[in-house]
């Protein structure tokens, strides 16, 4: 039994040596973060970041990113509305990784880190840690914990010194909103339906570092950041992997928000004009108005109060798209309301002047887009108090 055992152990240490050997970097190894530029959807708007280890005396080129879902996940759907779904790490060959981000026409940009052989092998050993399957999955938040924060977050606990985030030169901070449409195209339905789904908690100026929470901050704010205590530069250099290619994308402007709500906005406009000179009223044009605003308000209610979207809290949109509206439909569908009907549309216009307060003032900044279809509101309801009281 003594000389299996001797064996036994003598395998178990080559083999265990064996793999450590695999898991240690070479001095020829570097450690790069990647920055990739908006493509063309919307979940590819705001860019993607992850971190890149080559060793070339080990054969090894690898990335780690940190937005992997999986569409399996039970209730995936459900989840991602509610703002309890999980996102996992991924680990890809840099080659499948960069033709990838070719192939969809979106930007690369590389920073290697000025790090030390020791920092690099503790970078690496939590990124492999992190990889493990009970380690993969994080609760993601598209502001305080995304791919991109987690770029930063992962130097923040594996290097040995602290790292100093100066604001790159023109630096201005901005509202998260701000940041958010930067990105975005004014007049599309991302940004429309962001300004609508997302509450007034996005107004408030974000920090030199949160700012972080894009990749293109991490790429401005890495590039001029310095590590404390080693007195030197956190990247020791940049370079352009692939600019994206110029292509002239088509523009469906007949279909842009700006079109469709202006010409809502007309015909509201219009038929109360009509209605007003020959004294009736389109009893459609109002059921339609307030089932629709009314179920736009519930929508907004739940994103704020049965979710854990903390960006959708304290959504002022509500006070154009009131939730009662779907209830109090059945006084617009009667010929005569009741009397309480024509003071809640004294009401409803009240909440359109404080919306307008608030956007004003810079309490919620509100979807540009709206402002046909907000005025037609405002006087359709004027209208009808005027109607109801002429009955």
């Amino acid at each position: 039994m003594r000389p299996c055992f001797i064996l036994f152990i003598t395998i178990f240490f080559f083999i265990t040596n064996s793999y450590s050997q695999t898991r240690r970097l070479s001095n020829e190894a570097e450690i790069s973060v990647l920055t990739i530029g908006p493509g063309t959807s919307l979940n590819d708007a705001f860019g993607h970041s992850a971190f890149r280890i080559k060793d070339q005396r080990h054969g090894m080129d690898i990335t780690y990113n940190y937005g992997i879902y999986d569409f399996n996940t039970p209730n995936f759907y459900l989840k991602f509305a509610q703002g309890k779904l999980n996102y996992l790490i991924g680990r890809n060959f840099y080659e499948d990784f960069y033709n990838a981000y070719v192939y969809q026409n979106r930007t690369i940009q590389e920073q290697t880190l000025n790090l030390t052989q020791i920092e690099k092998q503790q970078v690496f050993d939590y990124l492999e840690t992190n990889y493990k399957p009970e380690n993969r999955a994080y609760l993601y938040d598209f502001f305080f914990d995304n791919c991109a924060t987690r770029i930063k977050d992962v130097l923040v606990k594996t290097l040995n010194t602290s790292i100093q985030f100066d604001p790159p030169t023109g630096f201005k901070p901005q509202t998260f909103r701000t940041l958010i449409q930067n990105q975005l195209d004014t007049n599309s339905w991302g940004s429309v339906g962001i300004d609508i789904a997302l509450g007034s908690v996005i107004d408030r100026p974000a920090t030199p570092e949160e700012h972080m929470f894009l990749p293109k901050y991490i790429h401005a704010f890495f590039k001029v950041a310095s590590l404390k205590n080693a007195s030197k530069s956190l990247v020791k250099n940049n370079r352009m992997v692939f600019k994206k290619r110029v292509v002239n994308a088509p523009q469906q402007v007949l279909f842009s928000p700006y079109v469709l709500f202006s010409i809502l906005g007309l015909i509201i406009l219009s038929l109360t004009f009509f209605d007003y000179k020959n004294q009736r009223r389109t009893k459609l044009l109002d059921i339609i108005i307030f089932s629709i605003t009314g179920l736009i308000g519930v929508f907004i209610l739940l994103l704020w109060f049965a979710t854990d979207h903390e960006a959708t809290a304290q959504n002022y949109n509500l006070l154009w798209a009131f939730a009662l509206n779907v209830i109090v439909v059945a006084q617009v569908i009667k010929k005569t309301p009741k009397q309480w009907f024509i003071k809640y549309l004294k009401f409803l216009v009240i909440m359109l002047c404080l919306l307008t307060f608030h956007w004003l003032v810079g309490i919620q900044v509100f979807a540009i887009a709206l402002l046909p279809l907000l005025i037609a509101l405002g006087v359709r309801y004027v209208f009808l108090i005027w109607y109801y009281k002429m009955l």
